[in-house]
């Protein structure tokens, strides 16, 4: 129930201040004088989208039983709050929340139904409407709900990979042509890792060969004074034993110099540069031999991932199309249990449509193609006419009859906010409307903005909106004062003495 409402600077209201009761509130007067604005600040505070929003407002409201949050504390009296500057700003007991948290914390306890909206007998709404009924008092088809939706999404995603594999096989052939190009080229050339190196030296050997050879050659006297040197020592009586092994270090080396000299002369200097050519390639492609090897092995999982392809998308198939059965089982299951509660909602809104002066309504399913929320199409006929065919009032009194039937679970807790339901009807329709609205009240705490005399004389709680000039003010009227504004109702600025005495029948 909401207890207060205080705002300042709303459009023409400079501050406005009220306490409401519980039942039925009606807001009348003059037609833009205010009211919607009015109920726009209240709207706005639960997170609807509306035209304007106060400089300031609080609703102070009795917080529902079942309202429970992980993300906020919560008082017993809740406060909400918007706070307008350069933004709008949303706070729940001065607690910073966004539009959309606050119009989902709220959306179960506050309805709204405006005669400007046609909207609501959508075929997502209508299940959605029989969905949440069935959540609240069935736990079998709440486990299958939640069964179907978690097994179509994985559905949904196995059909999006089954489309990229399809989509991907139109590039297959290049893929597989690329990868195997990648893979030939690198195995062609089998770098082995430091080869490199060893290639670089050899480079750099063959290109000095013809000078260590001169050199070497020349070199070669030095063992022609060999004996006469360790003869020198002998006759000195010195150790030769440093200078003998130095030759001998010197004859190895030249011994070996010799060798490689001889293995380079054999080996094709053309071949040794292409090896390296193509080496060096490489690893300005790829960075180094190490890497250009990483990449081969990588080249080679994406063809054997190719080769499986083909593989996979057979299975995928095959799998889709044994969840699509089962899938489609569990939303045939889905939809007879929507059928039984269309059937235990019709009996229900028969008594609602009755009072309004209105045909049976009747739920109507047709079955499609697998979506989010099972396979059916949900629409209603009042009597023999689809809801596209129906007058403004019909299409608000059936909408009114659905909203009534439809929140039993918030029972003692709801807030109905109705602007100008009972717009646009007969004299009988206005009754049978105000009848039912009023039978409401006793159930949930309802705002109404009305310019009907029915609904207003059956007000718990009735506010008027004035305008003075460019200046808006609500006032909370006395018994007399209900008289007077229902005679306005009735007959206008001035009303006649028959229309005061039919308001005060009215109030009796």
């Amino acid at each position: 129930m909401i207890e207060r409402l205080y705002l300042r600077e709303l459009v023409t209201f400079d501050e406005v201040e009220l306490e409401f009761h519980k039942g039925l509130v009606v807001f009348t007067g003059p037609s833009g004088a205010g009211k919607s604005v009015l109920m726009s600040a209240i709207l706005s505070s639960f997170g609807y989208s509306t035209q304007g929003a106060a400089k300031l407002c609080e609703v102070t409201l009795h917080k529902p039983t079942k309202l429970i949050s992980e993300n906020f504390e919560l008082e017993d009296e809740l406060t909400v709050k918007t706070l307008k500057k350069e933004k709008l700003r949303y706070l729940i007991d001065g607690q910073n929340i966004s539009k959309k948290a606050l119009h989902e914390m709220f959306m179960p306890y506050v309805q709204y139904l405006s005669v400007r909206d046609k909207s609501g007998f959508e075929s997502e709404t209508l299940i959605s409407m029989l969905d949440t009924s069935l959540l609240a008092k069935d736990k079998s088809f709440k486990k299958l709900l939640k069964e179907y939706k978690k097994r179509y999404q994985n559905y949904k995603d196995k059909t999006q990979e089954l489309a990229k594999i399809k989509e991907d096989e139109a590039k297959l052939a290049e893929l597989i042509e690329f990868a195997t190009y990648e893979v030939e080229k690198i195995e062609k050339i089998n770098p082995q890792i430091g080869e490199d190196e060893a290639l670089m030296q050899v480079k750099k050997q063959l290109s000095r060969i013809d000078k260590i050879k001169a050199s070497l050659s020349t070199a070669m006297d030095i063992f022609s004074a060999e004996s006469a040197v360790e003869e020198v020592y002998r006759l000195l009586d010195k150790d030769a034993s440093v200078f003998i092994d130095a030759m001998n270090q010197v004859r190895a080396d030249f011994e070996e110099t010799e060798h490689l000299a001889s293995e380079l002369e054999e080996m094709d200097v053309e071949e040794i540069l292409d090896r390296l050519s193509d080496i060096t390639a490489l690893q300005q492609r790829y960075g180094s031999i190490e890497e250009a090897l990483v990449y081969k092995e990588m080249k080679q999982k994406e063809l054997a991932g190719y080769k499986n392809i083909e593989q996979d998308k057979s299975m995928l198939e095959s799998f889709l199309s044994m969840e699509y059965m089962e899938l489609s089982t569990l939303a045939r299951q889905l939809s007879t249990h929507r059928k039984k509660e269309a059937k235990a909602l019709e009996k229900v809104l028969e008594g609602y449509l009755k009072t309004l002066k209105l045909p049976a309504l009747s739920f109507t399913f047709v079955s499609k193609s697998l979506e989010g929320n099972g396979a059916d199409v949900l629409d209603v006929m009042l009597g023999g006419s689809t809801t596209t065919t129906l007058s403004g009032g019909e299409f608000n009194r059936v909408r009114l009859a659905l909203m009534a039937s439809t929140i039993q679970e918030n029972k003692n807790e709801g807030v109905l906010i109705l602007d100008e339901i009972d717009a646009n009807v007969s004299g009988d329709e206005s009754i049978a409307i105000a009848q039912m609205i009023t039978k409401l009240s006793t159930v949930y705490q309802v705002f109404a903005i009305s310019h009907q005399p029915h609904l207003s004389a059956q007000a718990d709680q009735h506010i008027v909106v004035t305008k003075d000039t460019q200046k808006s003010q609500v006032i909370e009227l006395s018994n007399e004062g209900r008289i007077h504004e229902i005679s306005r109702i009735i007959a206008g600025e001035n009303p006649t003495n028959e229309a005061v005495e039919f308001a005060k029948k009215l109030r009796a």
